[in-house]
């Protein structure tokens, strides 16, 4: 049972759950929709083209603009502030993942112009992603939840997510095709938009300009406020000077690329190949997103109490190459099904601790600049991911892809961990967050490897 204290002008006090609730419902039914295209739209073009090189190219004018706005977005989320960024952007996914399957219905749908509208996707939903995100601690405050509680919630959120929309996706382009689930895509992200601008309280997600200065002069306010390139740069200076923040973009960058290649192309090819058709994507995501959940939920209980650099990598070989190797073997389905389970657990522990380090290493001021930093470097090589592993499998065929993919993903994971810096994310758990988290704010970088 919680309490909520109504605050000045009728605004929930801190021991409010109204606006966490709000902001992990947003994430909720967004990340379920885009986890429901991520089955329809590759299924759609490979059935239709039977390219896994244009299959790719899909992915790649989705992701690159995706990347390159959320790179760009986070001084202008911090200035114009995260909830009027949420819910405009959303409403703006919404109109242009509807406009897929009424050009196809219309039958306009040509394959520049589906390149043209993913991209449009694309560029909206990264600052939207980021604006539900850059809420999580001031929801987290309001509702006096520890910040690595509420990073736990929100990494068993997007492992929900990734729970039901692949099982939605491929049942619904099994029985009634891919251009439903692209309907359901934009009424999630409407559904997103509501939630944001209507369910969530006043006073919710404003700017965060004049946080870091203490003052309300307006004169003050005047000659300290920063300029958009002033605070791209102050973002960039800081994030240059974390060297484990750095180690940890690069890495996960890395993995990205591989996941993304892994998703988008991998296994729908493996799914066409071997007969087991779309609903096989749909029932393997769902099986890796459902005991994801549970490494979530664990991680969101106890993750005070972890020995994070352990928990960190040994969650990462679980959920790396086993998937690629499996479907290399051309194991049975129970097989298959049993490693994703094995691989989504251990994928559950590594956002919730990778988001409590990163809580206690950013300020709250350069939560957006910052996030949006981190996000894009460790996103860069996520539209290159099903380009470049398309032309591979079109070049040498899937086995030889998903073992170089697995072997890549093994020593990506384990090298890394080799590096002194990392040391600094178990000393991480040792301050008092009493003190500490309060001015502190979640950092950049995202793991997917489900997404």
């Amino acid at each position: 049972m919680t309490t909520d204290v109504p605050a000045a002008g009728g605004i929930p006090g801190p021991r409010s759950l109204r606006p966490l609730t709000g902001v992990l419902a947003a994430m909720a039914v967004s990340l379920t929709g885009t986890r429901v295209s991520a089955v329809a739209l590759p299924w759609f073009v490979l059935v239709t083209t039977g390219s896994a090189t244009q299959t790719g190219l899909v992915a790649f004018c989705e992701l690159t603009p995706y990347v390159a706005a959320k790179a760009f977005a986070g001084p202008l989320v911090d200035r114009i502030g995260p909830r009027t960024v949420s819910w405009s952007t959303d409403l703006a996914s919404a109109t242009a993942a509807a406009a897929v399957p009424l050009f196809h219905t219309l039958d306009l749908l040509s394959f520049p112009l589906l390149l043209v509208l993913v991209a449009l996707i694309g560029a909206v939903r990264g600052p939207g992603d980021l604006a539900k995100t850059v809420m999580v601690p001031e929801a987290a405050d309001r509702g006096g939840v520890p910040l690595e509680r509420a990073a736990g919630l929100a990494g068993v959120t997007e492992r929900l997510a990734s729970t039901v929309g692949p099982a939605v996706g491929g049942s619904l382009v099994g029985l009634l095709g891919p251009m439903t689930g692209l309907v359901v895509n934009a009424g999630c992200f409407a559904l997103g938009s509501l939630v944001i601008g209507v369910a969530l309280p006043r006073g919710m997600g404003h700017a965060a300009e004049g946080a870091a200065s203490g003052t309300d002069g307006t004169e003050e306010k005047e000659r300290t406020e920063p300029g958009y390139w002033q605070r791209f740069g102050e973002g960039f200076a800081f994030l240059r000077g974390e060297l484990l923040l750095l180690t940890v973009i690069v890495m996960v960058g890395i993995t990205n690329l591989l996941d993304a290649g892994f998703n988008t192309v991998l296994m729908p090819v493996w799914a066409k190949e071997s007969g087991h058709g779309p609903a096989a994507i749909g029932l393997m995501g769902s099986v890796m997103g459902a005991t994801a959940v549970a490494g979530s939920l664990i991680a969101a209980v106890a993750a005070h109490r972890l020995r994070r650099r352990m928990v960190f990598f040994t969650g990462f070989l679980l959920a790396g190459a086993p998937r690629f190797l499996v479907l290399a073997s051309g194991a049975p389905m129970g097989v298959v099904l049993a490693v994703f389970a094995v691989s989504g657990f251990g994928s559950g522990f590594l956002n919730p601790v990778l988001g409590a380090v990163l809580f206690e290493r950013v300020p709250r001021h350069m939560l957006g600049r910052v996030n949006a930093l981190g996000d894009s470097l460790a996103w860069a090589g996520i539209p290159l991911g099903g380009l470049i592993t398309g032309a591979a499998v079109a070049a040498v065929g899937l086995s030889p892809v998903l073992l170089a993919g697995g072997a890549a993903y093994f020593l990506t994971t384990n090298l890394a961990g080799l590096r002194p810096e990392w040391r600094e994310m178990d000393r991480a758990r040792g301050r008092d967050s009493s003190t500490s988290l309060p001015e502190k704010a979640v950092g950049a970088t995202s793991t997917h490897p489900t997404a």
